[in-house]
């Protein structure tokens, strides 16, 4: 991984010159269109014939001259243009088609060279998406010299994980074809962290039939797709949420408070590092009509969709239930301690929300 990095370094070190010369075309050009423009207006010319007049004579079109050359110095000056002006096209031409050429060539080895390095992996670790839980795995698995490779559909998450230094294909992983490029077939571990639960139970199918032998972790959002996941193949089933709650269960050792949240160095820490995974904390008290008092730990879990996990609850009376089973109920006026997918609404309306309302006759109670 190392090496790959270096190489790329080397090769920005050497087509950086064609940048540098077409940008020195393109100023060279320019330096001589003003100087010419401006001597022919200083000769007595209107603006709109100046630029006219050096515009025929640097491009070398010859359609005539726009005023007569009937002095010393207008001589000299389209002499000078004609000279200074044809050879810095020409001197631009070549620069644009080596600053071209450069960059196809740039593309073409590039990709040779990931596809080559790719070859030559063994036992290393496929990570399927590159979005924020894909990132930060990148990262950790960097950090610990893991080879590894990022495939991912979207050309701009490919480009960015290459940028870092990572070997990175855009394929479909949900196609044998993209898994195959990536060399499943001697991987030791696969990852499918996408955001999108259904696509990463395809993958997780797909990958278990091209090699029945791979490791397979697989991210669930909804916690109905972890038997889904393990039907599909996977070893392991991360559910981030879940994941946040359990680190937290850890941490957490009397009654949670909000001076607790807001004070706590460790606090803050955990509360940074479950943002990284787009995770965030929560606090909040079932009030008494609300439609999730009086139920189950598990029916709230599972009426969030996935939305939130509980990690502690407080009761009233000075009980602290830490990471509670499924079956706790939530009494009236608990404070509630949640893990809650940060791109989610807040979790906490559920909590509020009152309980609706039963129609008996013409009226309704509730």
């Amino acid at each position: 991984m190392v090496e790959s990095v270096n190489m790329w370094s080397a090769g920005d070190a050497v087509f950086a010159s064609p940048r540098r010369t077409l940008i020195g075309a393109i100023i060279f050009v320019g330096v001589v269109f003003a100087i010419a423009a401006l001597g022919y207006v200083l000769a007595g010319w209107s603006f709109s014939d100046a630029v006219y007049m050096v515009t025929l004579t640097v491009f070398s079109v010859g359609y005539g001259e726009v005023r007569p050359i009937d002095t010393s110095v207008l001589r000299v000056l389209t002499l000078s243009t004609m000279v200074l002006g044809c050879t810095g096209m020409i001197f631009l031409t070549g620069a644009l088609v080596q600053y071209f050429s450069a960059v196809q060539l740039r593309r073409i080895l590039g990709i040779d060279r990931m596809k080559a390095d790719i070859e030559r992996l063994s036992g290393h670790v496929i990570i399927c998406g590159f979005g924020r839980i894909g990132v930060q795995l990148a990262k950790e698995l960097h950090q610990a010299r893991r080879r590894f490779v990022v495939l991912d559909r979207n050309e701009n998450k490919v480009a960015e994980a290459q940028a870092m230094g990572y070997l990175a294909l855009r394929a479909d992983a949900t196609e044998e074809f993209g898994l195959a490029s990536a060399r499943i077939d001697r991987a030791s571990l696969l990852a499918t962290v996408l955001p999108d639960d259904a696509a990463n139970v395809f993958i997780t199918l797909t990958a278990r039939s091209v090699n029945p032998k791979i490791e397979i972790i697989a991210r669930g959002e909804a916690p109905t797709t972890e038997s889904k996941l393990v039907s599909a193949g996977a070893d392991h089933v991360v559910m981030p949420t879940h994941i946040g709650a359990e680190r937290i269960a850890e941490m957490i050792l009397f009654p949670a408070t909000a001076t607790m949240l807001d004070g706590s160095d460790s606090m803050r820490d955990m509360k940074r590092r479950l943002a990284e995974i787009g995770l965030a904390l929560e606090m909040v008290t079932a009030s008494p009509k609300a439609e999730l008092t009086g139920g189950t730990v598990g029916e709230a879990e599972r009426r969030s969709s996935g939305a939130f996990f509980v990690v502690q609850i407080d009761r009233k009376s000075g009980q602290s239930i830490a990471h509670p089973a499924e079956d706790v109920r939530i009494e009236e006026g608990d404070r509630i301690l949640l893990v809650v997918r940060s791109s989610r609404v807040s979790a906490g309306a559920l909590f509020s929300m009152d309980m609706p309302k039963m129609r008996q006759g013409r009226s309704y109670v509730g």
